[in-house]
Formats: structure tokens, sequence, C-alpha cells
């Protein structure tokens, strides 16, 4: 195989769709509304202090970790295999090569058909299908993901066939139309 086919080139850089973030974002602007609003409107100073502390806490917990965990998400594709990573603080990687074989499915509810966006099912054959969860563009990467696939099994299929033949084993005739008997 020549240099260009052996090079590994990213496809698509995905993560979950951003859409996850709208309700902590607004969240986010309706605690700092409240904060403006409220702040140094109360007799004590402890209460202001509170009111400080309980909006941090909120913002830090309903706004800060999910917009940590979205962040944490990544899925690579490239020409030759699909790197799903996940976590911040504990990571996970797991990959998934085009050559082996995949079934792959898209599942979209109401509001993610709305975002084209989706879940997508790789089933490799093991007990768990992979899912790469709400993906922006799930048909599109769907394509994609058949394309590579596709792509990847014609040379192995090829090399297979051409180690076969230089071993000396019998190889089955090819699919070539016979005219009259000759080969």
């Amino acid at each position: 195989m020549s240099d260009a086919q052996d090079t590994e080139r990213v496809v698509a850089r995905l993560r979950p769709h951003g859409r996850v973030l709208f309700w902590p974002s607004v969240l986010f602007i309706a605690v700092a509304a409240a904060v403006g609003y409220f702040q140094g409107s109360f007799a004590q100073s402890w209460q202001n202090i509170a009111l400080l502390a309980g909006a941090a806490l909120v913002v830090v917990l309903l706004w800060l970790l999910p917009l940590v965990a979205w962040l944490g998400k990544r899925y690579v594709i490239t020409t030759r295999r699909i790197i799903l990573r996940t976590g911040f603080f504990v990571r996970i990687r797991q990959e998934l090569l085009h050559s082996r074989g995949y079934d792959v499915t898209v599942r979209q509810n109401g509001l993610q058909s709305m975002f084209r966006s989706g879940n997508i099912l790789i089933n490799t054959g093991l007990d768990q299908p992979v899912v790469l969860r709400d993906v922006p563009g799930a048909d599109l990467v769907q394509a994609a993901l058949h394309d590579l696939m596709e792509k990847s099994l014609n040379p192995i299929a090829a090399r297979r066939q051409a180690e076969a033949s230089r071993s000396g084993r019998d190889v089955a005739p090819s699919d070539e139309t016979t005219a009259w008997g000759q080969r």
C-alpha cells in the first residue's frame, strides 16, 4: 500500500449537541440577575454573604458540572477508527476499528429530529452497542461511517487474497465472465 493510504486522517471531531447547555445557561443568567438585584438589600451582612454562597453553590452544581460533563465527551472519527473519549478527571478511551465491521443505527426523538441530531448506536457484536449520544448531523455521521467501513474492508480483503495467492494456496476463480470456456 502507498503511504497516502496508510496515513490516518481525522474525518470529524464531535461532541454531543450543545443544546444540553441551554437550561443550565438560562439558570446561570437567572442566578446572576437575582444576585444583582438582591445583593446588599439585606440588613445583616451574613445574609448577603449567604446569598452569594448559595448562588455560587447553585452555579457550580447546576451550570459548571453540566458544562464540564459536556466538555468531557468527545467523539473522533478517523479514516481507520472511531475514538470515544469520556470523562474529565477519570478518562475512558474506547476505539472501534472500521475494518472489524459493525452495524450503525440512528435513533432520534422529536427534539433531536428538530435539531438534526440523534443517538448513533454502533453494534459491534458485543453485549451492548456503543452509543454516540446526541450527535449533531446524525444522518451525515451514519453515512460517513458506512463509507469509511466499506473503504476499510476492501483493502483488507484484497490483502488477504494477495497473501493467499503468494502462499500457493488455491484461490477461488474470479467473478470475471468466461468466453467459450476460456479464462
